[in-house]
């Protein structure tokens, strides 16, 4: 059944191309819109929040015991995306795992290119410890350049002294943004995320800057010392070798990360909510391992 699910999702989203010759409100426009339909978990509470340079929003499930927070980074390629476009996802994780959620909401590309969004992640995260969160009950997570994001706040915590999220949860994450990857070139033309738009995010966010610079990306940071990682990514996506070549560097270093590679899944399918089997057993078992690693 779900292979039919997704093949119909899939048949949605052919319907409905990224405009042609767009500007960045066109785009945003189009990615919200898109997800607008996706269903929400019911019983969490949204309330918006802001601190200097970002914004977000919170998602308070109806059950919680306060201690543990999840913050999470929404993909969109540095140009696009939202808290709101990303409910479905944000949402779901709030009540599976019986805390908040704060999604943030960074500064997009072109208007604010790198490293704006990368120093509004880590500010969060910075803001969540000076709120009294302990570090240990915190879930750095997020999907796509979110998943880039998470990994980059954990990095930067490490250098600088802070102390260390409970854990990191990446969910297709686009590391590789110089496409060095053989999947790049292999599975370009996978569906959803191609190596056209992949192109359009590295113009804005990174411009003539080095896509392979700390800044823009953690795919060539130093991996020692990092709290347990969860990477899920696709099959059938062009970024599924960021993922495989990330756990690599990670078991190198000694460090501890789980990978799962879901067989013929897309970009970010859990974006589609209870709409495909996949992205609800995705998420629980994020949920799990967040759980586990927040207690």
């Amino acid at each position: 059944m779900s292979k039919q699910q997704l093949d119909a999702i899939l048949q949605l989203a052919a319907e409905a191309p990224p405009p042609e010759n767009p500007t960045p409100p066109d785009m945003r426009a189009w990615f919200e819109a898109i997800n607008a339909q996706t269903p929400m978990a019911e019983g969490v509470a949204i309330s918006p929040m802001s601190s200097g340079s970002w914004s977000g929003e919170w998602l308070r499930p109806s059950r919680s015991d306060g201690k543990r927070l999840m913050i999470y980074y929404h993909g969109g390629g540095f140009l696009f995306g939202s808290p709101r476009s990303h409910r479905a996802v944000t949402t779901q994780l709030a009540q599976l795992t019986a805390a908040p959620v704060l999604s943030i909401d960074y500064r997009l590309a072109p208007e604010h290119p790198a490293p704006a969004a990368h120093d509004d992640c880590f500010d969060a995260y910075r803001w969540a410890l000076q709120q009294g969160f302990d570090a240990s009950s915190i879930t750095l997570a997020g999907d796509s350049a979110g998943g880039n994001l998470a990994l980059s706040t954990a990095i930067r915590a490490r250098d600088e002294g802070l102390p260390l999220p409970g854990c990191v949860v990446m969910m297709s994450p686009a590391l590789d943004l110089a496409g060095d990857g053989e999947s790049h070139i292999r599975l370009q033309n996978a569906p959803l995320l191609t190596k056209e738009l992949i192109d359009l995010f590295n113009r804005a966010y990174v411009g003539e800057g080095d896509l392979r610079s700390s800044l823009v990306t953690p795919f060539y940071s130093d991996m020692a010392g990092l709290p347990p990682i969860l990477i899920h990514v696709g099959s059938n996506e062009l970024l599924v070798d960021d993922s495989l070549t990330l756990a690599e560097r990670i078991e190198q270093a000694g460090g501890p990360v789980e990978l799962k590679v879901w067989q013929d899944m897309v970009h970010c399918w859990q974006l589609y909510g209870p709409m495909l089997e996949e992205s609800m057993q995705s998420m629980e078992e994020i949920a799990r391992f967040a759980m586990a690693h927040t207690g």
